[in-house]
């Protein structure tokens, strides 16, 4: 770790002094790293946690007091932990605002408390200890340049003596410095992908980003200044004591659609500043944006008009000398005079033919001119050999006639805009993280396959490639046949749409979308729909830009070409970038439009209203690709989607209702969505309704939505009342399409968690049907039909039921499977179970018990919780529970251990089985010598109710034996609990009336109690309705009240 914070993380100071880590990306990488350690160490290395620091860790932190609570003692702002070093000395000492750690464990247990401050606690601590070994083992750990002898010197003292101290020191100088290794690798692998500026570079940048700016709505920028007009001789224009922070120079950039941003650029990127100071002329240099590679993607990135007007720009040069190897193209002139130079072809592997056009006579071809930076980073020049052996083949000249030309011209422009939209995947690449999507085939990059050899491949593969070589060359009459020709292949075919992509033909297909004839654009838009089935296609259409063009055909009149795009759309918005294309061009709000079809409702709909509705079916299926990115469903809402869905809802046509349904399921993962399906009219009775159609499609998107939707109590009510319940259960019989099955399952959990609802599918036999399910289904299916049987067992009625129809058996199988949410489901039903002593007795047959206990030691928190609370009712209800649980060996000693646990429901659960455990005598003995007292006593400071409660009857259970009264007082636990009369839940009250009661057997406990102020909170309970906890209060009073009347006769006789 030493050698890392000296060698590889950034610090921004440059000379003498502390210096500081700066949130840099490797920075932030190094210190996730040393937190994922850290906050394993307690538990993957127990003994080496306890480890004490020779000098503990030392900074100013960010966190509160308020944020301790068990495990530490709080005495006004000075927080110290309850574990001492042999000296009696605090392992986590927090005064003011200063923090002394002396242990791992220490520190693994302060991340956790630490939470969303992790990182800048990490951070702190590490600024202010820059060496940290030295204070963790000593000085001769050091880290020091060259070789390290200091783990040899430790080897031959460990040979010579056996203190255990040294073999310790050794493991932990051993864990550090494969920890150091490990981020070393990490940070080189980090640092070989950085690309960093120059000021050569960034100066290039801006003079050819201000040969494209102007006044004018045409060009990229408004403006784009320096603040400085002096430079340096290294090329800076940072002042010297900004650039030892690699910082080059500072712009102000004003694009046409934003106020205007105030740059850095430096080494490590460009990234926004806090612009300059009212009343001075100086730059606040601290970042406020994230760092970009280099300026253009900086301004893509925060100015659409800047990325519009780019993509428009034609093929620009300037001269440069050129060097060897270099990348270049040679100058083709043409005679027209007064019309710029064009190259109407893309320099791609497969482009079999060249727009052509005479050399003027006299006029040397040897001056070479190199593209500008714009089109040279997104791959549009060619190799030298290649340009050269290009303009060997054309040696026959023809005429080019006007309309080809034109033609030509437009499909140059177009692929410049399409290839454009190549560079802006690099620059996009930081917005995926914040797309989610429930579609996984097609979020990762598919390899790309390319055709082994010419020998094998079908004639069709060079009769495509011909027809695409008359759609580059051929005028507006032949490119319309070619099309027509090319859709009579059988372009569902892989080797069809291979040959049409290999030659170049996809980038022609997209640039006919940008001509003025409809024809060329409808015969376009019919092949893309066809070929962008295929995976490989469709990035191909989303590289090229294609996306783009198609949402601007979405606002044609002609309604053939909507229909085809957003068909097409469709398509191809299978993974994330593209659904993120199409919302940032606007695509969301023109699809929403379509949906808008007042014809809808007719009858006998003329032809012109029959396209009205099949714009609409078509806009659905482009939604419904699109919405499987979360912010695509917040876009579909914003624009008013949600009310057009509803009303679409009612069609009675199949191929309309899938793509709709399907939309508002995807969508109803989202709450605003679960709201607005509940409370918009008629949407729940429709889904339900569409539960009886004969598309199983179609079923299981209603199952899905309703799946989805029932997590709130009146939709389920809902689903009742318009008969939802009965068409649920008849779908259970198809057991053949298991996808159908699962979404039917999962609906049929979450409408059972209404107790109404359960009478129903009592009724119509779901519960023996559900049974038969639990062998032989997919995990999705089990995950959905056991929740469903916990759901069930709540009423004593069903868990005969379960029996009967001997479901026990193959639940306590599934206890033994891996899949996370089965295991919180399966241990759930079990538990529910347990509650019919006739169930338990199966249970314990076949070894259940043990199986459930055996998962308090899975990993999951949520499973050893469920494990947890499932054990409650197995040991209340088994025959000879003491015996059964003394009969786990280490059982006991693992359950106390669980309560070390961080998480609040672990916790809960594992109080409410100790007070099951407690019953019994012998048992209540075993865990006290396990420590159950010091680790309950630990816990008493929290403020959440449920495991006040579950905490409080614990205590109370654990009085019973020997001196653990006494023991709670010592270890502080009996103040915590008056406080929990306070609460407002009246099941914590009892149970606490409870627990103070046995405390107050014991003096100490008394005179603790009224020091809390217990008399007053219990004397208004003594008349509470609940007779236990009328007792407890009335008997915890009386214990009081009788040690006062013992001291009064003590003291006056």
């Amino acid at each position: 770790m030493g050698v890392t914070l000296t060698r590889a993380a950034q610090w921004t100071s440059a000379g003498s002094g502390p210096g500081t880590l700066e949130i840099t990306p490797l920075n932030e990488s190094l210190l996730n790293e040393i937190i994922k350690f850290t906050e394993g160490f307690r538990s993957r290395h127990p003994q080496e946690a306890a480890f004490v620091f020779r000098e503990p860790l030392e900074w100013k932190t960010h966190l509160d007091y308020s944020v301790f609570e068990s495990g530490y003692e709080i005495s006004g702002r000075t927080v110290q932990s309850e574990d001492k070093d042999k000296d009696g000395q605090p392992l986590l000492l927090l005064t003011a605002s200063t923090i002394r750690v002396r242990s791992f464990g220490e520190l693994s247990r302060l991340l956790s408390v630490a939470t969303e401050k992790k990182l800048k606690e990490a951070q702190a601590c590490l600024e202010a200890n820059r060496d940290p070994i030295v204070k963790i083992l000593g000085p001769g750990y050091g880290t020091v340049e060259g070789e390290d002898m200091s783990m040899l010197r430790l080897l031959e003292k460990v040979k010579k003596d056996d203190d255990p101290e040294t073999e310790i020191k050794m493991k932990i100088s051993l864990l550090l410095q494969q920890l150091d290794m490990q981020l070393l690798n990490s940070s080189l692998k980090h640092i070989s992908r950085e690309v960093r500026l120059t000021p050569t570079s960034v100066k290039n940048e801006v003079e050819l980003l201000k040969h494209f700016s102007g006044k004018r709505e045409d060009t990229v920028l408004e403006s784009l200044e320096y603040t400085s007009d002096y430079e340096f001789s290294n090329g800076c224009r940072a002042p010297p004591w900004r650039q030892v922070h690699g910082e080059i120079c500072y712009l102000i950039v004003k694009p046409h659609d934003t106020n205007p941003l105030f740059i850095t650029c430096s080494t490590a990127g460009v990234f926004l500043n806090g612009g300059r100071e009212k009343e001075k002329d100086d730059i606040k240099y601290e970042r406020k944006s994230d760092i970009y590679k280099d300026l253009v993607t900086f301004l893509r990135e925060r100015s659409p008009k800047f990325l519009e007007n780019m993509a428009k720009q034609e093929y620009t040069f300037f001269e440069e000398p050129v060097h060897e190897k270099q990348q270049h193209l040679e100058i083709v002139d043409t005679e027209d005079s007064g019309q710029s130079q064009k190259f109407y072809d893309c320099s791609e592997k497969n482009v079999f033919e060249k727009m052509k056009s005479p050399p003027v006579k006299g006029k040397p071809i040897n001056k070479k001119l190199e593209p500008s930076l714009k089109w040279k980073d997104i791959g549009l020049a060619g190799s030298q050999d290649a340009a050269k052996k290009d303009i060997k083949e054309e040696k026959e000249v023809r005429p080019v006639s006007h309309e080809l030309k034109k033609k030509a011209s437009i499909i140059s422009s177009g692929s410049v805009k399409a290839q454009s939209a190549a560079k802006r995947k690099v620059s996009e690449k930081s917005e995926e993280a914040s797309e989610s999507s429930s579609e996984s085939e097609e979020d990762e990059e598919q390899p790309e396959r390319h055709q082994e050899g010419n020998t094998d491949l079908p004639s069709e593969y060079w009769q495509i490639q011909k027809l695409v070589k008359y759609l580059k060359g051929g005028n507006q009459t032949a490119t319309v046949i070619a099309l027509c020709s090319m859709r009579d292949f059988n372009l569902a075919q892989e080797t069809c749409q291979l040959a049409i992509r290999d030659v170049g033909g996809l980038e022609v297909l997209i640039n006919l979308l940008d001509t003025e004839d409809v024809k060329c654009k409808i015969g376009s838009l019919k092949i893309l729909k066809e070929i962008s089935q295929n995976s490989q296609i469709r990035r191909t259409i989303a590289d090229l830009g294609g996306l783009q063009i198609m949402v601007n055909i979405l606002d044609s009149p002609d309604k053939d070409l909507k229909c085809l795009a957003a068909e097409t759309i469709a398509n191809v918005a299978k993974f994330k970038r593209a659904r993120r294309t199409v919302r940032q061009h606007g695509g969301i709000t023109r699809l929403v439009g379509l949906l808008d079809c007042v014809s809808m409702g007719l009858a006998n709909p003329t032809p012109s209203q029959a396209k009205d509705i099949e714009i609409a079916r078509c806009g659905a299926l482009a939604l419904w690709s699109c919405s499987k990115s979360t912010k695509n469903k917040e876009a579909i809402r914003k624009a008013g989607g949600i009310p057009l869905l509803a009303q679409l809802l009612k069609s009675p046509h199949v191929s309309m209702l899938t793509p709709v349904v399907g939309t508002l399921q995807e969508c109803a993962s989202e709450p605003s969505y679960r709201l607005a399906i509940k409370t918009e009219r008629g949407m729940i009775e429709n889904l339900v309704k569409n539960l009886s159609s004969e598309n199983q499609e179609l079923q299981m998107h209603c199952a899905s939505a309703i799946f989805k939707c029932a997590e709130d109590e009146e939709t389920r009510d809902l689903v009742r009342q318009h008969g939802g319940l009965q068409p649920l259960a008849t779908l259970l019989s198809n057991s053949e399409n298991k996808e159908l099955l699962a979404a039917v399952t999962g609906a049929i959990w979450k409408c059972a968690i209404s107790r109404e609802n359960v009478t129903k599918f009592r009724e119509f036999k779901v519960i023996e049907t559900l049974v038969g399910l639990l062998t032989d289904q997919p995990e999705e299916v089990l995950v959905n039909v056991v929740g469903a049987l916990g759901e069930c067992c709540q009423e004593p009625i069903n868990r005969a039921i379960i029996r009967k129809c001997a479901g026990i058996p193959p639940l306590v199988n599934l206890l033994t499977g891996t899949n996370q949410a089965l295991l919180v489901n399966v241990t759930k039903a079990v538990g529910s179970c347990a509650a019919e002593p006739e169930n338990m007795m199966i249970i314990d047959r076949l070894d259940g018990v043990r199986l459930l206990w055996s998962l308090l030691k899975n990993p999951h928190p949520d499973v050893q919780a469920s494990a947890a609370w499932a054990i409650c009712p197995c040991i209340e209800n088994a025959k000879d529970a003491g015996e059964m649980v003394r009969s786990f060996v280490g059982g006991l000693e693992l359950i106390v251990n669980l309560l070390k646990s961080e998480h609040k429901e672990v916790l809960a659960s594992v109080c409410a089985a100790i007070t099951n455990i407690a019953k019994d005598e012998e048992n209540l003995a075993v865990i006290t010598d396990h420590g159950v007292v010091p680790l309950l006593s630990r816990l008493a400071n929290t403020n959440n109710d449920k495991l006040r409660r579950h905490l409080a009857e614990a205590i109370s259970r654990c009085c019973m034996w020997g001196s653990n009264r006494i023991a709670f007082g010592e270890t502080k636990a009996v103040a915590p609990l008056v406080h929990y009369l306070k609460s407002h839940d009246t099941a914590v009250h009892r149970a606490t009336a409870q627990a103070l009661y046995q405390l107050s057997e014991d003096p100490n406990n008394c005179i603790t109690m009224h020091e809390n102020g217990v008399v007053k909170l219990l004397l208004g309970m003594v008349g509470s309705t609940d007779e236990i906890l009328q007792e407890a209060a009335a008997g915890c009073i009386a214990n009081i009240r009788r040690l006062a009347l013992a001291t009064e006769k003590a003291k006056y006789g």
